[in-house]
């Protein structure tokens, strides 16, 4: 924990506090002298960051209306974009994860680095306050805030295949579950997307809605990102 706090940059006089954020639920369940998992410490962060991307958005477009600005916010505080932040800071390297869960691969898992990104930002402001917590979010995070790109393009995903689905066939396409796996901590979806009747994408995630967000992003590409 001590390496992983030099890496980024978080002078931590209570290292617990980042291992805490570090501890997924299979890891726990495995080993419950561990403690606590870090499934408060992603509530509490999921929070925190949500109002920091809130603030400087509204600081930085002062002409945008609330639409424009939840869409922003949603395109930053994905669970892509944020395990896109956890790759960098290579946060997979110090995951704590069962057995099971590593041999599955899950630390490379989007769902599971964006957790682990929420937790480490809840621990970062227990342990350094709001102010310290906005400067280091800010700061790792700043090539997803630094692209000013035009707000169709950061619409969900799954609205704009929504909306070529219809463009192409006149129907809404369709999200199929493949599988629904896992104990109740630690669920597993898998979902395909299918626009008259073709598979155009498959996507994985803890939740039915992660999954098939995935799946409408791998949709997208398929279309070059919805041009004909």
């Amino acid at each position: 924990m001590a390496e992983l706090a030099d890496r980024l940059g978080l002078p931590f006089a209570n290292l617990s506090l980042l291992q805490q954020a570090l501890v997924h639920s299979s890891y726990l369940h495995e080993q419950p002298a561990a403690g606590e998992s870090n499934e408060r410490l992603e509530f509490l962060g999921d929070s925190v960051i949500s109002l920091i991307i809130s603030e400087r958005l509204w600081r930085e477009h002062p002409g945008e209306d609330e639409g424009s600005l939840s869409t922003r916010r949603a395109a930053i505080v994905s669970a892509r974009a944020l395990a896109a932040i956890a790759e960098r800071l290579e946060l997979g390297r110090y995951v704590q994860l069962g057995h099971g869960a590593r041999a599955a691969g899950e630390e490379k898992r989007a769902s599971v680095l964006a957790a682990a990104l929420e937790a480490v930002v809840g621990a970062v402001y227990l342990e350094f306050g709001l102010e310290g917590a906005r400067d280091w979010l800010l700061s790792v995070a700043e090539e997803e805030l630094a692209g000013d790109r035009a707000l169709a393009s950061l619409k969900p995903a799954k609205s704009r295949l929504q909306e070529l689905g219809y463009a192409r066939s006149g129907r809404p396409p369709h999200y199929r579950l493949v599988s629904d796996e896992g104990p109740p901590h630690s669920r597993h979806f898998v979902v395909e997307v299918l626009i008259d009747d073709v598979v155009l994408g498959r996507g994985e995630g803890r939740n039915r809605r992660e999954a098939e967000t995935e799946a409408a992003v791998h949709a997208l590409a398929a279309f070059g990102d919805g041009k004909p």
